[in-house]
C-alpha cells in the first residue's frame, strides 16, 4: 500500500511539472501576442503585476505579512531585477523570433548554471558538466545560426538565458537564508515596483479583451510557478528534472499551431543538443 502511495505522489509530481511547462509556454505565447499591440515594457509589467498580485493575496491569506521581511534585501532585489531583464529580453525577442526557438535557447540557462556554480559557489566542475555546457552552446549556435539567415534579435534569447543563469545562481545562494515564501514574494515584487514606476512613459490603455489576456498571462505565470514548487514537494528533483523540458515541447506545439512557425532541422538538432546536455548533468548527478 505504501508503494502505491509513493508511486501516486511521483506521478502527481510529474503531472504538475508537465502542466507547469504547458502553462508557462502559454504565458509566453500570450506575451508574444500582446507585444504586437503594446510596448514590450507594458506587456512585461502586466505579466509581473498580475502574477505578484495573486502571490500577495495567496501568501497574506495564509501567513499574514511576515513573508515581507528578508535578511538579504540586496540579493533579493538584484535577483528580482535579473528576472525582469530575462522577461524583457525574451518578450522583445518574441516580436520576431519563433516561440519554440526562443524557449529552447532559454533552456541553456540550467546547463550554464552547472558551470557558474563551480566558479562562484565552489562546486566541483566535472567533465560531464563541461561537456554539457559545450553541447548546450553548440545547440544554441545551431538555433541562432549567427551570420546566416537571422538577425540580432536571435541573440536576445541567448542574453536572456545568460541572465536567467545569474538569477538561478542567486536563487541557489538564497536557499536556506530566507524562508521560501519570502523568496517567492520577492521574485516578482521588486520587478512589479520597478516596472510600475516606468509605466507612465509607455502606457497604452488596453481594451477589455486585451486587459483580460494580461490578467490571464499573470495568472498562468503564478499558477505555473506554484505547480513547480508543489511538484518538488511531491517528488525529488532527480525524478522531475527531465520533465521540465516539456515546456519546450509545449512551446513547439504552440509555435506551429498558433503562430505558424516552421520547425527547421537546425532548430530541432540544436534543441536536442540542449536537452541532451541538461539530461547528461541530471543523469550523472542523480546517480548515487
Amino acid at each position: 500500500m505504501q508503494a502505491v502511495t509513493v508511486n501516486e505522489k511521483l506521478l502527481l509530481g510529474i503531472a504538475m511539472t508537465m502542466m507547469a511547462g504547458a502553462l508557462l509556454a502559454s504565458m509566453d505565447a500570450l506575451g508574444k501576442h500582446l507585444s504586437q499591440y503594446y510596448p514590450v515594457l507594458q506587456v512585461v509589467w502586466a505579466r509581473y503585476f498580475f502574477h505578484a498580485a495573486l502571490v500577495l493575496l495567496a501568501l497574506s491569506a495564509r501567513h499574514g505579512l511576515s513573508f515581507v521581511r528578508t535578511r538579504h534585501p540586496w540579493i533579493q532585489t538584484i535577483r528580482g531585477l535579473m528576472l525582469i531583464t530575462v522577461t524583457g529580453l525574451l518578450y522583445l525577442a518574441l516580436i520576431r523570433v519563433p516561440l519554440a526557438d526562443a524557449t529552447a535557447i532559454m533552456f541553456f540557462a540550467p546547463v550554464l548554471v552547472t558551470l557558474l556554480s563551480g566558479i562562484f559557489l565552489s562546486e566541483r566542475i566535472t567533465p560531464v558538466r563541461v561537456g554539457a555546457v559545450m553541447a548546450g552552446f553548440a545547440g544554441v549556435l545551431l538555433i541562432v545560426r549567427p551570420g546566416f539567415e537571422t538577425d540580432w534579435f536571435m541573440l536576445l534569447p541567448l542574453g536572456a538565458a545568460c541572465t536567467l543563469a545569474v538569477y538561478l545562481l542567486l536563487t541557489r545562494t538564497l536557499s536556506g537564508r530566507d524562508p521560501t515564501r519570502t523568496t517567492i514574494f520577492y521574485t516578482t515584487a521588486m520587478g512589479t515596483v520597478a516596472l510600475t514606476l516606468m509605466m507612465p512613459l509607455v502606457w497604452q490603455m488596453p481594451g477589455v479583451g486585451h486587459l483580460l489576456l494580461m490578467v490571464i498571462m499573470g495568472a498562468l505565470g503564478a499558477t505555473g510557478h506554484f505547480l513547480i514548487i508543489s511538484a518538488f514537494a511531491h517528488a525529488p528533483a532527480s525524478v522531475l528534472s527531465p520533465f521540465l523540458y516539456f515546456q519546450i515541447i509545449s512551446a513547439m506545439v504552440i509555435s506551429v499551431a498558433v503562430f505558424g512557425d516552421p520547425l527547421t532541422a537546425t532548430m530541432l538538432a540544436g534543441t536536442l543538443l540542449l536537452i541532451g546536455g541538461g539530461l547528461a548533468v541530471w543523469w550523472r548527478e542523480s546517480r548515487p
